[in-house]
């Protein structure tokens, strides 16, 4: 028991690990096959294929591609939206990726590492504009706000990873951003009214991309589904079932992984959503925002 306990204590996994392995796991029940089956597949172990749909063990896309294939997942997006994720995770696992040149292990790199193969992020806002969509001083701001963050040269630091994220917005497969804020995000005078309203004006601009999508959901709305927190819902495929969500609070990081739990913020975020403005109606609200923030 206590060799038992102590192997299991060395494992590691990681967030696009364990999605890929339940994944494959849910494939697997849903073809009514077992673990040793899969194995076969594999000329490997039933011992292997358990690590793998517990996420302990990095994915090859050689296994990926066979277990889809004994599975039947034809769907030619979702097989490549797990050969994406399992690719991310081995680059993750071996200390790959821009953001490990600026970023401490942690929760910000795993958030970016996901963030970076995505095709989609949808995102609920409660008090701040989006990072995707936020200026350099208007990031700089917080950051200095943050008590985490005191040495100038890491403000920085942070405030140079905000900037490269963002740089999906505009690449050859260009990441699709759907993000509803609520009103008080936009009046909320983050390094006080000349960074807001630059912040403002940059927002209106990002709007004008074919791939990002803003709402605002104003005061008149009133109670809300989304009301409790933010959080931000990425999505690796057409497949939802691949979207891991992302909740971000004072004290904690959470990684909602379960279809069911992922469903639930999905809806959620729909329903939050259609009572926001429409992105026109939206873009006229910050421009009316930023004229009162010239008063």
């Amino acid at each position: 028991m206590a060799a038992s306990q102590a192997g299991l204590g060395n494992r590691t996994s990681t967030v696009l690990a364990r999605k890929l392995g339940s994944e494959l796991l849910r494939h697997r029940d849903r073809a009514g096959l077992t673990q040793p089956q899969a194995a076969a597949a594999l000329s490997a172990t039933a011992a292997k294929v358990a690590k793998m749909e517990r996420g302990w063990v990095p994915f090859r896309d050689p296994d990926v591609i066979a277990l889809c294939k004994l599975y039947e997942v034809d769907d030619p997006k979702t097989v490549d939206g797990l050969l994406r994720i399992a690719k991310l995770d081995r680059e993750r696992r071996k200390a790959k990726g821009w953001w490990k040149q600026s970023l401490d292990a942690g929760s910000l790199a795993e958030y970016i590492a996901m963030e970076d193969v995505a095709t989609r992020v949808r995102t609920w806002q409660l008090s701040l504009v989006p990072g995707l969509l936020q200026t350099a001083d208007y990031a700089r701001s917080l950051a200095v706000s943050d008590d985490v963050w005191e040495d100038p040269d890491d403000i920085e630091r942070i405030v140079s990873v905000r900037m490269k994220r963002q740089e999906r917005l505009h690449d050859e497969t260009p990441l699709l951003l759907h993000a509803v804020v609520w009103e008080a995000a936009l009046r909320q005078q983050i390094g006080g009214p000349g960074v807001m309203r630059a912040q403002l004006d940059h927002l209106r601009t990002m709007l004008e991309l074919p791939n990002v999508h803003v709402q605002v959901l104003p005061f008149r709305a009133g109670g809300h589904p989304c009301i409790t927190g933010p959080f931000n819902i990425i999505s690796f495929a057409d497949d939802q079932a691949l979207d891991v969500v992302h909740v971000d609070s004072i004290a904690s990081t959470v990684w909602v992984e379960s279809v069911a739990e992922g469903a639930t913020h999905c809806a959620f975020f729909d329903r939050t959503a259609r009572l926001s403005l429409a992105p026109h109606d939206s873009a006229k609200l910050i421009e009316t925002i930023g004229r009162e923030m010239h008063g």
